[in-house]
This record gives structure tokens, sequence and C-alpha cells, in this order.
């Protein structure tokens, strides 16, 4: 029998860390005007930071307007799973720090101008770990 204490595993921050840096595409979920969106974007990690390209838009705007964000990365496969989700603010890059960024290999994933950098200031970070597994029985306490 599994226990929920062996099919769920919390990752510590330098495990999150090098979840993201192993991936390219996550989603990013964002409010504008009480509306929720979720946007699958490619991204890249840089030091404890997420950086993302976009055009004019709703993801735009809402860096803008120096909003809260989450980020969400996962993987499954036959045996369990990985969450990481980051929450922050964004920001779009300076010139200067554009420049720099070009260095870490960040295209956009379709053919479209996406001029505008953006780096997540991560402020949250968990992740965790799933083994998946048949459902345990129920608990009956004897007594």
């Amino acid at each position: 029998m599994t226990t929920p204490h062996e099919s769920v595993r919390e990752l510590d921050e330098a495990q999150t860390w090098q979840f993201l840096a192993d991936h390219r595409v996550g989603r990013l979920a964002l409010v504008i005007a009480g509306e929720p969106d979720i946007f699958p974007v490619n991204y890249v990690v840089d030091d404890r930071s997420i950086l993302f390209r976009t055009a004019e838009g709703s993801k735009l705007l809402a860096v803008s307007l120096g909003a809260r964000m989450a980020f969400q990365v996962d993987e499954w496969d036959h045996t369990g799973a990985v969450s990481v989700l980051a929450h922050g603010v964004a920001r779009e890059l300076t010139d200067a720090e554009r420049d720099a960024a070009t260095e870490l290999g960040l295209s956009p994933w379709v053919p479209t101008q996406k001029e505008h950098w953006v780096r997540i200031e991560v402020d949250e970070i968990a992740g965790r770990a799933f083994t998946f597994g048949p459902e345990p029985e129920p608990y009956h306490p004897v007594g």
C-alpha cells in the first residue's frame, strides 16, 4: 500500500530551479481587470528569475501594470510527475539587460516578432514530485 507520504515529495529550492532550467516551455498565469488568463510561453532561467519574450498584448499589459504572475512547468510519464510553481512580479528588460540576455539563447518558438523581453523576479517557488500508483484503501480508525 502506498501512503500519501510516500507518493508526494517536496522539492527543495535548488531542485525547483534545476527543474525549471532543464525545461523550455511553461505556463504563465495572470489576471487583468479581474479576468484570469494562462499562456504557454518558452523561457529561460537567468539566475533566480525567468525570462520570456512577448509582443504587444495581454502579457505586456500585465507587465506594465506591475501585476503579480504565476509560472508553472510540469512533466509526467507513466511512473509519476513533477510540478514547479513560481510567483513574482514581472518587468520589461532595459536595453542593456536585453543585450546581455541575447546570450541566453531565447528565441521565439513560432515565427513572430517578440520584441519585448520580460523578467519575472521570482519571490516564491515550490515544487513537488509525485509517484503514481493505485488509490489507497480508505482509512478506518480502530476503536
